[in-house]
């Protein structure tokens, strides 16, 4: 059958099913089997189509209407962070992609420029705390700022404070993003900087094995909050065929799961600053554990996990 008559001959049932909310359970199972039979006819015969791609867009959402409806013995809470959040992120791989690249190139930016120009770490990092830790260094303890105060109350302001950061990031996606790339820019710089002044002097591993105990963890989830504020904004300022505000609205949906996801990745990394990088003399190798942990952790759920939920969704959506 030609694409225009396949077209031709389903087209109006299509648009009645996305168009007309179907409450009987019968009648969404009846229209789910019809999508997956179309959807298997349209890969077969049309593979690089608009309308598979529409249609398989079509059967996903209503397998997730499915999904999340049916009764399960397992909690709303699992389903959040074993099928919602994987997905959504999948769904958003190349943003993240593009933030990751956009603040590594930055570090490396901060990195190189501090280490051939000498008033380059103060400029980013300030006078004071440039001091503050050239004058640790002197005295044997080069990250004597982490060890400072009580571990309870480091841990409660680090973990508020990055939750704003991260908040506020996603709030700047309105701003046509501008705010966002530019505060991603910034914190690329300056970490950049921070690490080559303690390179400068000889302790880069040591910086190393010491700061990404919890910079990890909080490295990475700034640049997923910032990738959740590129959704939202994104689907403000690029709706597609569909009106704005729907768009809007969808991408504010997604960007917020993305955000809540992190959540807790911000209150293990708090944790670790204000309970566990104080220890900065322990073993190398207990160190370099938890950042390795922390690395796969990240790398696990937020790349490897997603892609895996997506083709088995996918593979649902075809039997």
């Amino acid at each position: 059958m030609r694409e225009a008559l396949f077209i031709k001959r389903n087209k109006d049932r299509w648009l009645k099913d996305q168009h007309t909310p179907i409450e009987d359970a019968d009648e969404t199972a009846s229209e789910f089997t019809q999508l997956v039979d179309d959807l298997s006819y349209a890969k077969t015969f049309y593979p690089h189509s608009k309308i598979t791609r529409y249609l398989n867009a079509r059967a996903s959402k209503a397998y997730m209407n499915i999904y999340q409806n049916r009764k399960e013995e397992h909690s709303r809470i699992k389903e959040f962070w074993t099928f919602t959040v994987p997905l959504t992120v999948r769904k958003h791989h190349g943003v993240l992609l593009f933030c990751a690249v956009f603040f590594i190139s930055f570090f490396i930016t901060g990195f190189y420029s501090a280490q051939h120009d000498e008033t380059f770490v103060r400029e980013m990092l300030g006078d004071s705390y440039v001091n503050m830790t050239e004058e640790n260094i002197e005295n044997g303890k080069p990250f004597g700022v982490y060890a400072e105060g009580g571990a309870f109350l480091m841990w409660m302001g680090i973990m508020i404070n990055n939750l704003f950061v991260a908040f506020g990031y996603f709030a700047q996606g309105l701003l046509l993003c501008i705010p966002l790339l530019s505060s991603l820019l910034t914190e690329g710089i300056r970490l950049g900087a921070f690490e080559q002044m303690f390179f400068a002097k000889g302790l880069g591993m040591h910086s190393v094995l010491t700061v990404f105990i919890h910079g990890t963890l909080e490295i990475s989830a700034i640049i997923i909050a910032g990738a959740a504020g590129i959704v939202l904004g994104k689907s403000w300022l690029f709706p597609g065929t569909g009106k704005r505000s729907a768009a809007f609205m969808h991408g504010a949906k997604e960007g917020a799961i993305i955000l809540a996801s992190l959540i807790p990745v911000f209150i293990v990394a708090a944790f670790f600053e204000g309970f566990i990088t104080r220890y900065y003399t322990m073993p190398w190798w207990l160190s370099s554990t938890i950042l390795l942990l922390s690395a796969a952790y990240i790398t696990w759920y937020y790349i490897i996990y997603p892609v895996r939920q997506h083709r088995q969704t996918e593979k649902k959506e075809i039997m």
